[in-house]
């Protein structure tokens, strides 16, 4: 096995006010994205739209995410790293105002739009800080900050749930997320944390455009991959647990569950292994975990052994996202608020065309088979992670202009 497999760096992530900042501004994007998903389906009951227009709304955010990917770093260079984030944390409020008040179709629309822009300007901020702040242990800070991103996002559906069912209304409990970036915003003013721009972005210079180096593009077409992963997952799993396991839809989605809070273990573990072990391997140990709860969850005809898959396949892709975006932006030193911002579009562009793909296998051969395309993207992912890992550890890599 290649050297590079094997190097350990053992460091503790430092959690000042930097990051813990950055933590906390990363998780109202958490709770907006949890929050808004599972809300798709009792809007389309409420604007009596078909399944196909109320999906809509994932495209939109999908659109979102790479206006908010466009728009980070010319925003940054004129605001800094800081006022581009609350701009983003203000972009989620306003999205959660229009969801709040407005019923109509464009309204909503435009919501998901907005909030995944605001959404994306938040993570690509975080990242870049964390990135640049954290040096050797990033993939560790960048894990638990997604981490914490799960974590707050797990409130959002129980916040709307509980409002539903005691007031009759999922907006009130949206409404939380609005208090969430009020209590942050005032802790941050009061203790005076904010988050710092780098040499290359700092407000009012004028900042070349840095050509992003080889190693980082393979490591963004990882990202690809590993979006794919989760998006065929996120919209596909519920299908097929009710084709082959036998579930009712009632059944489906509480077994989805199964799969977020594997996903919350995972990023939780994983951050503290993170600090100790390279990002290569760590990243084959996840997939190598995901394909194993794939198997568990594919030839289950029961639904409490499929939901067991479920959630081994949480606690793998728990760290896909994190571990393979820390790879990316230590390809790319000195060039980190363009190198997040790239890396959205990578996300955006799985979520638009892996559930539709995956969809188009389905009707050719049913949820059950078009499921395999799971491990054959993992094993392509594999792959890649290796292939990025040498390349980096290539003395030949060409460096960041």
């Amino acid at each position: 096995m290649p050297y590079f497999l094997y190097s350990s760096p053992v460091s503790q992530v430092k959690r000042d006010r930097v990051t813990i900042l950055a933590y906390a501004q990363l998780g109202g994007w958490g709770f907006f994205l949890y929050g808004f998903s599972p809300l798709i389906p009792l809007l389309r009951d409420e604007q009596g739209t078909s399944a196909a227009v109320a999906g809509l709304h994932g495209t939109a955010m999908a659109v979102g995410g790479v206006l908010g990917g466009l728009l980070f770093t010319p925003l940054v260079r004129r605001l800094g790293r800081g006022r581009t984030t609350w701009l983003g944390l203000g972009g989620l409020a306003v999205a959660v105002t229009l969801l709040c008040l407005l019923r109509p179709f464009g309204a909503t629309l435009t919501a998901a739009l907005l909030g995944a822009l605001g959404g994306t300007l938040v993570a690509s901020g975080v990242a870049a800080v964390i990135s640049e702040r954290h040096g050797k242990v990033a993939s560790a800070a960048i894990s638990e900050a997604y981490a914490v991103s799960i974590a707050v996002g797990l409130l959002a559906p129980l916040a709307t749930g509980f409002t539903a069912r005691q007031w009759g209304s999922w907006r009130i409990g949206l409404v939380l997320i609005l208090l969430l970036i009020g209590l942050v915003a005032v802790v941050a003013a009061v203790t005076g944390a904010r988050l710092p721009d780098s040499d290359d972005s700092a407000r009012g210079q004028r900042a070349s455009r840095p050509r992003l180096p080889r190693p980082y593009w393979l490591a963004w077409l990882l990202l690809v991959v590993v979006g794919a992963i989760e998006a065929c997952v996120a919209f596909w799993s519920a299908s097929v647990l009710r084709t082959h396991a036998g579930v009712s839809a009632a059944t489906a989605t509480t077994l989805i569950s199964a799969m977020v809070f594997g996903k919350l273990i995972g990023r939780v573990v994983g951050s503290a292994i993170a600090a100790r072990v390279s990002t290569v391997p760590l990243v084959l140990s996840a997939f190598a975990l995901s394909a194993t709860g794939f198997v568990v969850f594919w030839t289950s005809t029961v639904g409490w052994l499929a939901g067991a898959g479920l959630l081994v396949i949480g606690l793998g892709n728990a760290m896909h996202f994190p571990l393979v975006l820390s790879l990316a932006m230590s390809a790319a030193p000195g060039a980190a608020d363009r190198a997040a911002a790239v890396a959205n579009y990578a996300n955006s562009l799985a979520f638009a065309v892996a559930p539709v793909a995956l969809g188009g296998l389905a009707d050719l051969f049913g949820p059950h088979r078009a499921f395999l395309l799971l491990p054959a993207l993992l094993a392509a992912a594999a792959l890649l992670a290796v292939s990025t890992g040498r390349m980096l550890r290539s003395p030949d890599v060409e460096p960041v202009r």
